[in-house]
């Protein structure tokens, strides 16, 4: 079933979560104001995924069931796939800013490569598990909060070292039945109107701390679950052009002694699989952040293009605004190449997944970590100082300022006062506001810091082949006949380097 974004939001009705707002706990999250922005950002996924312009990347027919499910939930299993979702992401985020689904997308794929591993190298069931809720997350076309990153305590401290062990999220008892855990996951976006979370850990576990290495699926609304969240954009606000329709809550959800059964557990103790799973996820997230931020840098470009025009400017006389311009699309288009080029060269896991390329991902993210400030920069460049002093909106309807602002704010004679205010607003909006700054956090941070991408290119990277590279052409024409000798001739002497022998002297 393909749900819509009206039935996405009734679904939420289904549940009954312990949510808190502001420091008010939440009755419906579906009727709460302060999550509408959240909800309607999601139900941009589902809506999509109806229309006939958009169905042949919004969909994806699942190999493991044989049908039409959408691509937020998809298992990829071809390049195709891969350069689909990141249009997918892409297109999605270009309407609403952050249309956070694909971090479900990310947390099943890394999963489906994972719990296959672990069952291969320990004959465990994890696999079968996973798929029989694969299936059912696809069937009703769920949205699951990705509940990874840990609250983490004493940085300079492992897990096991930390003098409060809930700063980690740990299984505190084995049933027979399924088991217990405990802890707090202090970053899950979209926390508040999520269906279920998928509890995964966010490093790689030593010996002795198997209590950690964690992963399962737990409903939003289990007993012992408590999300402390903020508000989703910032809705209500009359000068909040975007964010007020659409935006994104974050939370920190607590697990108090929640029970989960077995049939939702899919990893339990094994640390070298865990740690797979976390470079694994981090992978398949940074390669789908590339298409968000893209797409937020298509909002950026278009609001640049218009307020260029509002102030009266034409782009062909004046260099400096055109190059300014130029450096917003290449910034974005440049990250984004990273992305198709992670596409292209994916590489097939064995559990028959496609898996994208790590370095042209983590470069990718990287780009895009670091550059957002540069975007903003850019289009405070391209908009002029009237985003410094923006009248208040209110001054819209102010009867005795209304008059001269127009007459004075207006910019090029065929466009009016109010049209640039409000695109005016809108670049305040996505880069100077409240929302603005939390944009260039989640972009900076949201997937790994960077210093994590920088560890998985060097990682990964082949530096070695580079320097076997220099190495060969440094003994030149000695590689084909077999040996290695450190003669160079022709480069320093006619026979190379050698010492040459006394001459003979005559008696």
């Amino acid at each position: 079933m393909l749900m819509s974004a009206a039935d996405f939001r009734a679904s939420l009705d289904r549940y009954r979560p312990r949510v808190f707002v502001n420091g008010d706990r939440v009755e419906r999250v579906s009727q709460d104001p302060r999550l509408e922005p959240g909800i309607n950002a999601i139900g941009i996924t589902y809506d999509f995924a109806h229309r006939d312009a958009y169905k042949s990347i919004m969909t994806a027919r699942q190999g493991t069931s044989g049908k039409t499910i959408n691509r937020m939930l998809h298992i990829d299993e071809t390049s195709r796939d891969l350069l689909d979702k990141l249009e997918a992401v892409r297109l999605v985020c270009k309407e609403s800013g952050c249309a956070m689904r694909y971090l479900s997308h990310d947390a099943l794929n890394s999963l489906f490569q994972a719990t296959k591993r672990t069952d291969d190298a320990h004959g465990t069931d994890y696999h079968q598990r996973f798929l029989a809720y694969l299936h059912r997350v696809q069937d009703e076309d769920l949205t699951l909060g990705v509940a990874m990153t840990d609250a983490k305590g004493d940085r300079s401290k492992r897990p096991a070292m930390q003098s409060n062990p809930d700063v980690y999220v740990h299984i505190t008892e084995r049933r027979k039945d399924g088991i217990v855990i405990r802890g707090t996951k202090a970053i899950v976006t979209g926390a508040p109107y999520v269906h279920e979370f998928l509890v995964m850990p966010c490093r790689t576990m030593a010996k002795g701390e198997e209590a950690y290495a964690l992963c399962c699926a737990v409903p939003i609304d289990a007993e012992g679950v408590t999300i402390v969240a903020r508000p989703a954009g910032r809705p209500g606000e009359c000068a909040a052009k975007f964010s007020a329709k659409y935006g994104q809550s974050t939370g920190v959800v607590i697990f108090d002694d929640v029970f989960v059964p077995w049939d939702r557990v899919f990893l339990a103790g094994q640390t070298e699989e865990g740690g797979f799973l976390t470079t694994s996820y981090a992978a398949h997230h940074r390669h789908s952040c590339i298409g968000a931020r893209a797409g937020f840098g298509d909002l950026l470009i278009g609001a640049g293009a218009l307020v260029i025009e509002a102030n009266g400017l034409d782009v062909d006389h004046h260099g400096h605004i055109r190059d300014a311009m130029v450096d917003l699309i290449t910034i974005t288009e440049s990250f984004y190449a990273c992305g198709v080029a992670a596409s292209v060269y994916g590489i097939k896991d064995p559990a028959g997944s496609m898996m994208p390329d790590t370095v042209f991902s983590n470069i990718g993210k990287l780009l895009l970590a670091t550059k957002i400030y540069d975007m903003h920069r850019i289009a405070h460049y391209v908009s002029g100082g009237l985003v410094v002093a923006l009248p208040g909106p209110d001054e819209d309807h102010n009867p005795e300022t209304k008059a001269s602002l127009s007459a004075v704010l207006a910019g090029r004679q065929d466009i009016s006062a109010e049209q640039r205010l409000e695109v005016s607003r809108f670049i305040e909006d996505l880069t100077a506001s409240y929302q603005g700054g939390w944009y260039s956090i989640i972009s900076l941070h949201g997937g790994g810091s960077p210093e994590a991408m920088k560890r998985e290119i060097w990682r990964n990277y082949p530096v070695m082949e580079k320097r076997e590279l220099v190495e060969r052409l440094l003994d030149r024409g000695v590689l084909d006949e077999g040996r290695k000798v450190s003669k160079q001739p022709g480069r320093c002497c006619a026979t190379g380097c050698e010492v040459p022998k006394p001459a003979l002297v005559s008696e």
